[in-house]
């Protein structure tokens, strides 16, 4: 697989990795085991998906801990780990990014994770007060002390961005982004650029949609999308299907193999429920478009 430095930091990892938000994530998602969510990271890992993307908020720390049991099994240097934190369970998970907090935020983490370090540490979210320079002051310390690797904000706007990287801390940055929630190229892509920080999309798979397997009588469930645009996106599905028979793919597929095409995105973290799931979005490391076919795709999916 395919490797990228993150930011500045020394880190190496694919350009696939694993959202963890369906592994302990009982508080967002129902129906989950945590045996099964076990068996996510181990068949992640064994298919070659080195970095993890968890947060204390998926099941308040119960994600971390099975990652952390977990990880006992595998060469711990082989394993990219990202966490994050903001929530505050002191305060009603009301967003902190107080400086004692995410230093005790971290301790907590390596407590659950059974690790004396992480190679990414994001803020999940701003909060409302704390100076963002001061947050990452805080950070970098802790980087200094070997206890993360690297410095990163999720869900931060551009203002945000700029105001916590004054000293150019930041290493990578997560935010919303797929083929049919293109915001982020043109608000953040520019500066992140300019800065070598690293892009990291969530909901890459668009909850879903961007998998084919809904239909134009699906459209109430994706009520974000009015009809025009939902139509829209079912006609570039046709289309992508096309592209994906011609690689023996599936649709999900072809689209995280042109997020690992798209030289703006480092590393692309669809989640998964199941083992099955893994093995398939792994199979998209395997999966080279050509630059017709991504230009292709570039094209269908222009406007959003």
């Amino acid at each position: 697989m395919q490797k990228i430095v993150i930011g500045n930091s020394d880190i190496k990892t694919g350009k696939l990795g694993l959202g963890t938000n369906k592994v302990g994530g009982h508080n967002l998602f129902s129906g989950l085991n945590d045996r099964t969510g076990a068996e996510v990271i181990t068949t992640a890992l064994d298919s070659g998906i080195q970095m993890l993307d968890t947060a204390y908020m998926y099941g308040l720390g119960q994600s971390e801990t099975i990652i952390g049991d977990v990880l006992q099994q595998y060469n711990r240097s082989d394993i990219i780990l990202a966490t994050k934190a903001a929530q505050d369970p002191d305060h009603d998970l009301t967003f902190n990014n107080d400086p004692e907090f995410l230093r005790r935020a971290v301790d907590q983490a390596l407590e659950r994770l059974k690790t004396d370090y992480i190679d990414i540490f994001y803020i999940h979210f701003p909060d409302d007060n704390t100076p963002k320079d001061k947050a990452v002051a805080a950070l970098s310390e802790l980087k200094a002390q070997g206890k993360i690797r690297a410095i990163g904000l999720s869900n931060f706007t551009l203002d945000q961005i700029k105001e916590a990287n004054v000293n150019h801390d930041i290493d990578i940055v997560e935010d919303h982004y797929s083929l049919v929630h293109r915001d982020a190229e043109q608000s953040l892509w520019p500066y992140l650029k300019a800065h070598h920080i690293t892009f990291v999309p969530y909901f890459p798979l668009a909850q879903g949609l961007l998998t084919g397997r809904y239909r134009q009588e699906d459209q109430p469930k994706f009520k974000q999308y009015p009809v025009a645009k939902y139509q829209h996106i079912m006609s570039a599905l046709e289309d992508l299907k096309t592209i994906a028979n011609q690689h023996a793919a599936t649709i999900a597929q072809v689209v995280l193999a042109w997020y690992m095409t798209n030289p703006d995105i480092g590393v692309v973290i669809p989640g998964a429920r199941d083992a099955q799931q893994v093995q398939d979005n792994a199979k998209a490391a395997l999966l080279t478009l050509t630059s017709d076919e991504y230009d292709d795709i570039d094209r269908l999916f222009q406007g959003f």
